[in-house]
């Protein structure tokens, strides 16, 4: 028998998860992120943290001050008011060096969609995107709103390091990588930004729920922007809060 959704899940002995669905769907993910925002809103006494994911909200809990029912009970009501679509709070506007040793895949997604490389860009920084969640790594930031035209399937080969600030495409997702590691996504560029800091107030940059725009930068003003992002500078814009 198929799930009815929204449904509560359990997660060990001091968590819950509301599930709202089984795939990657913006309608789902905005659901989540309103039920996000208004458990914020509720300040439940005795919850500790709340996850957005994709699909599903991950709740951690203190089962001295509230049982697994009680909660369970609360979220379902508070899930039946939630909306489908994400009403971004702060825009962001992201500088990005694309091609060349910053994006090392942006020909080869180019000769793939038999379009050239700045049709690949044009297309890229045309986008809206909202932050769908993080994850994976700090600061890695999954990004829906992707032109359906730019979709590519991951990579067959994953490589095992890839640069921090990275800047990728894959399947039909975008993303911001903050720091270096392993990826199947296709590099199309770099950024200086570091949407993750452990030096810095706030050490996250942005939020599930945040609306970002791309911007191209020339290789020139890499150098300058990355010193102030890591002197804990935003470098990225905020736009509208």
């Amino acid at each position: 028998m198929a799930p009815t959704y929204p449904r509560i899940l359990p997660c060990g002995d001091a968590a819950l998860v509301v599930e709202f669905g089984n795939q990657v769907d913006e309608a789902v993910n905005g659901r989540v992120l309103s039920l996000d925002r208004a458990v914020a809103e509720a300040a439940i006494a005795g919850l500790v943290e709340t996850v957005p994911t994709y699909r599903s909200l991950l709740v951690h809990y203190d089962p001295l001050q509230l049982g697994y029912v009680e909660l369970g009970d609360l979220l379902l009501a508070l899930a039946q008011q939630t909306t489908a679509q994400v009403v971004p709070r702060r825009r962001w506007r992201v500088p990005v060096v694309y091609g060349g040793e910053f994006g090392i895949d942006l020909e080869a997604v180019a000769a793939r969609h038999s379009v050239s490389a700045d049709e690949i860009v044009r297309r890229h920084t045309n986008g809206h995107y909202y932050v769908a969640m993080l994850g994976f790594m700090p600061g890695f930031a999954y990004l829906a709103g992707l032109d359906p035209q730019l979709a590519t399937p991951r990579r067959d080969d994953p490589r095992t390091m890839t640069p921090s600030g990275t800047i990728s495409i894959g399947g039909v997702q975008a993303g911001i990588q903050c720091l270096a590691g392993p990826s199947g996504w296709h590099l199309l560029g770099r950024t200086p930004v570091r949407t993750y800091h452990p030096r810095r107030d706030p050490v996250f940059l942005v939020e599930p729920g945040d609306a970002v725009t791309f911007h191209a930068i020339d290789a020139r003003e890499w150098d300058a922007l990355d010193r102030a992002a890591e002197a804990g500078e935003p470098v990225a814009e905020l736009i509208s809060l």
